[in-house]
């Protein structure tokens, strides 16, 4: 189990909205999987998951801006082709990512680690 330093701050899950997979699965899933995929390697890149290969928490704050930058311009170029499922799912993810990383680019700027 990866220990996080005190302070860092806790990853939310997007996964964790009530959204029921009967309703996921209503839509085509491929849309929610790859959103909690980036959202995921979002998580790791900000140091939340352990990095699989090497067990250990790592910060990349270009990594996540690229992911964080991929799923913001899937919001704008699939804008009005969302079902309210999809729309809360993704802004989900984008509300606790934008949070996520203005708290560790906040901290990584500062020489805290």
């Amino acid at each position: 189990m990866v220990q996080k330093a005190p302070g860092t701050p806790r990853f939310r899950h997007p996964t964790s909205i009530k959204v029921t997979r009967t309703t996921i699965m209503e839509n085509d899933p491929r849309f929610a999987e790859f959103v909690i995929l980036q959202a995921q390697n979002a998580g790791m890149f900000l140091g939340q998951v352990a990095n699989p290969i090497n067990g250990q928490p790592e910060v990349n704050i270009n990594a996540a801006r690229s992911v964080l930058d991929s799923l913001e311009m899937l919001e704008h170029k699939t804008a009005g082709n969302r079902s309210p499922e999809e729309e809360k799912l993704l802004q989900t993810a984008l509300l606790n990512l934008r949070s996520l990383y203005a708290e560790v680019e906040a901290r990584e700027g500062s020489g805290e680690s």
